[in-house]
């Protein structure tokens, strides 16, 4: 385990993580949230300090639930819930037969996985716990000797940074985080709300569509549903503020009358009953029910359980959540139709200022957003979702607002961005004029949501999609999805990126290399591998005049020789080194001064970038470790020499093309090393 430490217990050795270690670093990020006040109680325990014969699980699983404790999560532990549900998706997250108490191969670690940013990352946390006393503190199980949940919550926020960043969230993002699944979020209330009225919002935005339960019916057994409430339900005055509790099963009763009526069994994470209604206990609403039918729903209720009838259900909560069901084999089911939706694609991308963020269809630059060509072979059910990556507020600025504030939160954590897509007719067309039409498909408003997903049945054929922000130039990266029914593909249409200002008063001079991959020996991969610097490298100087201290202007391109459909992924990187240095003496966590990456299945990758004088080597590489190709590096440097003037013509004017750059290496939040992505497809063109 990375950072990891020793301690002593019993005569074994037990791992203590260093990264996530058992003080207050871990529990608190900005100290803005109640639990703030904990600081200096807290004490830290192993389950075996706790209890005498700690397990993961209990015997009853209905004892296996989450109980929420002095965290605010309920949102995290309602997502929870999908796992006892679930055997392959708990598997999935707690990979099984790991060492525990009482077994000689324990060391005191488990690992988890959570899905993020299209895929599974390993986390890994030793088992000391944060108590009050002897008493757990946060989460844990209804049965006291159970640790799963506690120990899957001290993952969880070991991969957002503390304890304290998981204070106030949304059930959805837990849910993906969980399966690599899909939620949608659907409102319950009255529509129109005082947030679907704000200013960012699109000249074909539409309200927020209201949840109908039996769409969701075919699927009721296998999908994750959970409700939410910013109100009282039933007068119960702690229900005072954003509070989420699930649906565990919902059927429809014959009353006696010989009509239905839809139950719908709740578990609120506080572990107690908070809602006073026709179907609580020996409520009013059991008389209109067969006694034995009755009796036997009023038996599956545990503690923090009740009923609700549908009419309840849908005026006391305000939204609810759905998570979409996934089979064994890994497939995602759909929620409105049962489809299995077997064919998936993801591409990453990224908004960049004064580059590919140009807003929404308001802004005269919604054509410089990223676009992404989408082919139908045959018709059928499709899902885009676009799932922004999170940005994580500052800590003085967010102090300056209210923790419960979850609106204002919210915005800080991510762009408002929707998604858009066209059907084109033929293989060229006019962008402006394309985007001028209504697109056949769209999530209509631009919404501050981590994703947001668009459904449909689709024709054979190619689709243009364009995710943007509602700003103009609000920057961020997201993830690109697409789950279907038929067979499909995806690529990403390439942009020029900007010139470099054409200068009058230099000349360029350009150096080529030649170059190759070798498997075994110098194809080390991305930065994402520990080969990564067994890549070539390629060293330069930029002007060596020392009365040159402004940037020099850079003009690289990466050339790979393999046919048009064998390319691999390719990339570099620009590292500054000092005089006489060799590459293998950079450090291995040292950040290049330039990169052109996410790699990209294309035989050129360009990047014009500006450079101060000094010694630097350029790193190519494919994505992946051990992709044999031969390569030609072409280094373009301007040389800082006066032209002279004069009155000379040209009789034709000389027309420049533009190389496409991308700007900037793509970091990761919680590896060392960056973890870089890649784009499949073609610069320009389809499939």
């Amino acid at each position: 385990m990375k950072g990891e430490g020793r301690a002593e217990c019993g005569g074994e050795v037990l791992a203590e993580d260093l990264d996530f270690p058992s003080d207050d670093k871990s529990l608190f990020s900005d100290s803005t949230t109640p639990i703030s006040r904990l600081q200096g109680n807290i004490t830290w325990r192993r389950p075996q300090e706790i209890c005498q014969s700690p397990v993961l699980f209990p015997d009853n699983i209905n004892l296996g639930h989450a109980k929420q404790g002095l965290l605010g999560d309920c949102w995290f532990l309602c997502a929870c819930t999908i796992l006892l549900k679930n055997k392959h998706l708990l598997n999935k997250v707690l990979p099984p037969d790991q060492p525990q108490w009482g077994d000689s191969k324990y060391r005191g670690f488990f690992q988890f996985r959570f899905w993020q940013q299209g895929h599974w990352t390993e986390v890994t946390i030793d088992d000391r716990l944060p108590c009050i006393n002897t008493t757990l503190c946060f989460s844990r199980c209804h049965c006291p000797t159970a640790f799963w949940v506690a120990l899957l919550e001290k993952a969880y926020a070991k991969l957002h940074g503390s304890y304290e960043r998981l204070w106030a969230g949304q059930v959805s993002e837990a849910l993906v985080d969980l399966t690599g699944g899909l939620a949608e979020h659907w409102s319950l209330g009255d529509l129109g709300s005082e947030e679907e009225q704000r200013p960012e919002q699109d000249s074909d935005q539409v309200r927020r569509r209201r949840l109908d339960l039996n769409l969701l019916y075919p699927v009721r057994d296998d999908c994750a549903l959970s409700c939410s409430t910013q109100s009282s339900p039933g007068g119960a005055s702690e229900l005072g503020q954003y509070h989420a509790l699930t649906v565990l099963e919902w059927l429809d009763v014959k009353t006696s009358s010989g009509s239905k009526v839809r139950l719908l069994r709740i578990r609120n994470p506080w572990g107690r009953c908070c809602f006073g209604g026709a179907w609580i206990g020996s409520g009013a609403g059991w008389s209109s029910v067969d006694p034995v039918c009755a009796s036997e729903l009023q038996a599956r209720v545990a503690e923090g359980e009740f009923w609700l009838d549908e009419a309840e259900f849908m005026t006391q909560f305000d939204d609810v959540t759905v998570g979409y069901p996934i089979t064994k084999e890994g497939h995602l089911k759909s929620i409105y139709t049962g489809c299995l939706l077997k064919h998936f694609h993801q591409l990453p991308g990224r908004w960049v200022k004064g580059h590919s963020a140009g807003g929404s269809r308001n802004s005269s630059s919604y054509g410089t957003n990223p676009k992404f060509w989408l082919k139908v072979s045959e018709r059928g059910e499709v899902l885009v979702s676009l799932l922004q990556h999170r940005k994580w507020r500052k800590m003085d600025k967010y102090a300056q607002k209210p923790p419960e504030d979850s609106k204002n939160t919210k915005h800080q954590h991510y762009q408002a961005t929707a998604l858009h897509m066209w059907k084109v007719e033929k293989k060229r067309f006019n962008l402006s004029r394309m985007l001028n039409k209504p697109p056949c498909a769209s999530t209509h408003c631009h919404a501050y949501e981590r994703e947001v997903v668009l459904q449909g049945q689709l024709e054979p054929g190619y689709y243009l999609l364009i995710p943007s922000t509602y700003q103009p130039g609000a920057e961020a990266r997201f993830l690109i999805r697409v789950f279907s029914s038929s067979s499909i593909s995806l690529s990403a249409l390439k942009s020029p990126a900007p010139s470099l200002p054409l200068t009058t008063d230099g000349e360029w001079e350009t150096s080529y290399f030649r170059g190759s991959w070798v498997e075994g020996r110098t194809a080390g991969g991305s930065r994402n591998f520990l080969s990564h610097w067994q890549n070539p490298c390629f060293p330069f100087t930029v002007c060596d005049d020392p009365a040159v201290t402004s940037g020099v202007n850079i003009r690289i391109t990466l050339h790979q020789s393999r046919p048009d459909t064998d390319l691999h992924p390719i990339g570099f990187h620009i590292y500054k080194v000092s005089e006489g240095a060799s590459v293998q003496m950079i450090p291995r966590d040292e950040d290049p001064v330039a990169s052109c990456v996410p790699h990209c299945y294309t035989q050129d990758v360009s990047l014009d970038c500006s450079l101060l004088p000094g010694t630097y080597t350029i790193l190519t590489s494919t994505y992946e470790p051990d992709c044999p190709a031969d390569f030609t590096l072409s280094l373009a440097r301007r040389i800082h020499r006066k032209v002279v003037k004069s009155q000379e013509r040209l009789g034709r004017a000389i027309q420049e093309t533009r190389s496409r750059a991308l700007l900037g290496p793509e970091h990761s939040r919680r590896l060392k090393r960056p973890q870089e992505q890649m784009t499949s497809g073609r610069i320009e063109g389809m499939k």
